[in-house]
């Protein structure tokens, strides 16, 4: 595990989480390991929960969420709504 990338995405996600959290259906932003494939890797990125995946042409250009950040990978990952108990 790669100390000094985890800190730099902790950074990062530090930096971008708000404007992150303004686009449309974004729920939660965190850092961990990227999914490829439906496989974990052991690459850290900003992960970027949705309560749905979509296509980028369904979405208008500024919801649109990067592949990278600062170089750090983006994995967008679907989790659906997220509701306190």
């Amino acid at each position: 595990m790669n100390e000094s990338a985890i800190l730099r995405a902790i950074d990062v996600k530090a930096r971008y989480e708000a404007s992150l959290l303004k686009k449309a259906n974004v729920v939660g932003v965190g850092v961990g390991f990227r999914r490829q494939g439906g496989e974990l890797t052991y690459e850290v990125a900003l992960v970027v929960s949705v309560t749905r995946k979509l296509p980028a042409a369904q979405l208008s250009s500024q919801d649109v969420i990067p592949d990278r950040i600062e170089g750090i990978p983006v994995d967008v990952r679907e989790t659906g709504t997220i509701r306190a108990l």
